[in-house]
């Protein structure tokens, strides 16, 4: 995420509002230049395995700074494709329904349970005649029997299951089938994150400013990896006392003059905190509330702006005030 560079500290900032304040008809304000620092942190903790930079190096959006081991995560991403065809599979047969096929081979097993069901009565009531007049065992057709009973169930189970097929799948099972293949689709799509994040890009154009690991090291997840300085945008950054706070807005001009720079840069307010830097003015008196200071930054307007130094003092002047 962007971050200012260093503040200034106590005793420049009183310095700077001593300075703050009208001279030959126009206002002024002292501040620092600076630009955007990018802090690139890492995702895992997994060894460096490449530094494609070195710091001072110009660079653009998406240029490859670092890059970590990803061997892990893309077994682990592999793993969740084949788990997300499978649900995908699985999917498309819930939608569309089961097949002739097994259709014919439901009626299959139904007319073979049939048949065996007729079998097993044939049998029992030749036995049971057979035991009428003294040729056969009772025990015998108590075996019978049970064979009977069960061949009866096989065959409602045949009939049952034939039914179901003809029926088609079940809202319930689709619906159950839908989401086993999104969930197994969002891992595919998290993992590919991580896969992709093994490799940290430049989000800006601008300069690496700092490179805190070595290949090898396993930073910590979190860890700034890399410092990027942006291009763009140079700006000032000023404090203005109360008194100029009211009478400046995004998109006033400005003036800035740079140390060590003959020509002084045009500029544009972009930005002015809404609160004061110190005290808030509700617990100060009217006469200590001209005291308060506001942070304000101005970009700077014209061509190689970002080749200049950032962290060199520079006096704004905002002329539109003094008019």
């Amino acid at each position: 995420m962007p971050v200012r560079l260093s503040s200034l500290t106590a005793a420049s900032l009183l310095v700077m509002m001593a300075g703050c304040g009208e001279r030959d008809g126009e206002v002024h304000a002292l501040g620092t230049l600076e630009r955007d620092r990018i802090e690139l942190a890492a995702d895992t903790n997994e060894p460096i395995v490449r530094i494609a930079v070195s710091e001072g190096q110009r660079l653009g959006i998406g240029d490859v700074l670092i890059v970590q081991e990803s061997a892990r995560a893309e077994a682990a991403l592999d793993r969740a494709r084949s788990e997300e065809q499978a649900a995908g599979a699985a999917l498309a047969e819930a939608e569309e329904g089961p097949r002739a096929q097994r259709i014919v081979q439901g009626r299959a097993r139904l007319q073979a349970a049939r048949s065996a069901r007729q079998t097993a009565r044939f049998e029992l009531d030749r036995q049971v005649s057979l035991v009428e007049r003294n040729y056969s065992s009772q025990n015998l057709v108590d075996i019978l029997k049970g064979r009977f009973e069960e061949s009866v169930a096989r065959e409602a189970e045949a009939e049952a299951a034939l039914d179901e097929l003809l029926e088609g799948t079940r809202d319930e099972r689709i619906d159950q089938a839908r989401n086993r293949y999104a969930a197994a689709r969002a891992l595919v799509e998290e993992l590919a994150v991580t896969v992709e994040r093994a490799i940290v890009k430049s989000p800006v154009d601008g300069v690496v400013e700092a490179l805190p690991f070595e290949i090898g090291e396993r930073p910590p997840p979190g860890a700034t990896v890399a410092v990027v300085l942006a291009e763009a945008p140079t700006y000032a950054r000023v404090h203005v006392p109360q008194g100029v706070r009211t009478r400046i807005r995004s998109g006033s001009r400005a003036r800035i003059a740079i140390d060590g720079h003959e020509r002084a840069y045009p500029g544009t307010v972009r930005w002015i905190a809404a609160d004061a830097a110190f005290t808030p003015y509700f617990a100060l008196t009217q006469h200590d509330r001209s005291r308060l200071s506001y942070v304000a930054e101005i970009d700077l307007v014209g061509e190689n702006v970002h080749e200049l130094p950032v962290g060199v003092p520079v006096e704004v002047v905002f002329p539109e005030l003094g008019q």
